[in-house]
């Protein structure tokens, strides 16, 4: 089988293949841009894999960098772009069930692709565009299912992770599982509990942003990864509710993130802290989340403190776990709000100290009256009328 390599991330990349093949050494493309570009998507960026080990890759090229040398990856500088070359290994001894404790660089195509994890994902192509298929991953590609490389148990005690990217390319592929794989998950769910919460977390988000959402969060569950993920094991229900929405894909990683805190009725901080996001994602998601709870009767306040990136994601969160809210009343009302910010107020606390107030709480909370009363309409943002009030 041929595939077409015209998309540019190939084509820039195939010299290098070429250069490496008349040195005597095998090289192909292998990995996710091998699945997409056979899927009609969009590769992102390509992964060389070669017979050739580090030291002679280096002798091959005169500009390399050594990116993952004791992993047997060197970066070949060309025509101002960087290309990973990775020569064959095997690896044993996987310890921490995600990284292998020792790497053994192979000439061989079959032994390196043996230890990848899916089929789809173990395809290999020449710079000529034929596909190798050592594992029958193109039957599996066209069944659209997801089937590990040899012993399911064996690929997943070698990296945890993989349980989780499993989910997550089902919900972003529309790939079904196969029962053996899908046994094992279930089998080693708790080895979970050994990845760090920053790669999973990544798996997650990827997984709740997918076009087949529901189907990977169907077995998320249903494996029990739940249960080995942060916060997430005393809420089955939230989950299972969750996994019940509508289909929508979500464009917005704040969305997801506030749909499941949202749903479980996870304290948000502690959650987000505990799947180790970042702070300002946190800050968007708890206003989102305190906001999505008083829809559709939020007040001026409300809207006004929530601010219009905590509107947009609660309103698209709406949509999908609460669709009778009218989320354009909800942006139009946030819209209309007198202020949007504190310092749209007319009146600064320089003004009231130049009108007799002294710096301190007092001057704080007239400062705070007035714009609350602005923000509710009962007075209007015009300074004089501000001076005023603040002096009643």
């Amino acid at each position: 089988m041929q595939i077409d390599l015209t998309h540019p991330v190939f084509q820039g990349a195939i010299p290098i293949m070429k250069q490496i093949e008349a040195a005597g050494f095998e090289a192909y493309f292998v990995g996710g841009a091998v699945r997409d570009a056979l899927l009609g998507l969009p590769p992102h960026d390509v992964d060389i894999a070669s017979s050739a080990y580090p030291a002679e890759i280096k002798q091959i090229f005169k500009k390399t960098v050594d990116t993952g040398i004791q992993h047997g990856t060197v970066m070949v500088l060309a025509h101002g772009a960087g290309y990973e070359v990775t020569t064959f290994r095997t690896e044993s001894g996987y310890q921490d069930f995600r990284r292998p404790d020792h790497v053994t660089f192979v000439r061989s195509l079959k032994e390196d692709l043996r230890r990848r994890d899916f089929t789809v994902n173990a395809l290999a192509v020449r710079h000529d565009g034929t596909v190798i298929d050592l594992f029958d991953g193109l039957t599996d590609l066209a069944e659209r299912r997801l089937r590990a490389v040899g012993d399911p148990h064996a690929r997943f005690h070698e990296d945890a992770l993989r349980m989780m990217r499993a989910v997550r390319f089902q919900s972003q592929l529309g790939f079904a599982i196969e029962p053996a794989t899908l046994d094992a998950i279930t089998d080693n769910a708790a080895l979970l509990a050994h990845i760090s919460v920053e790669r999973v977390a990544s798996e997650f988000t990827r997984l709740m942003q997918g076009r087949d959402r529901n189907a990977g969060l169907a077995n998320f569950i249903a494996t029990g990864l739940y249960a080995h993920a942060p916060r997430l094991a005393d809420h089955l229900a939230g989950l299972q509710a969750l996994a019940q929405l509508s289909d929508t894909q979500i464009e917005d990683p704040a969305v997801a993130w506030t749909l499941l805190a949202h749903l479980t009725h996870e304290p948000v901080r502690p959650l987000m802290k505990a799947w180790k996001q970042a702070n300002a994602m946190s800050d968007l998601v708890a206003a989102a989340t305190t906001l999505l709870a008083a829809l559709p009767e939020a007040d001026a306040w409300q809207l006004y403190t929530a601010g219009q990136d905590a509107v947009d994601v609660a309103v698209a969160a709406a949509a999908l776990c609460a669709p009778a809210i009218d989320g354009a009343a909800v942006e139009a009302a946030y819209a209309a709000l007198p202020l949007h910010h504190k310092d749209e107020l007319t009146v600064t606390g320089a003004d009231l100290i130049a009108a007799g107030f002294t710096p301190g709480p007092v001057l704080g909370r007239t400062l705070h009256r007035l714009e609350t009363a602005v923000v509710a309409g009962t007075l209007p943002n015009d300074r004089p009328a501000l001076l005023a009030a603040a002096q009643a």
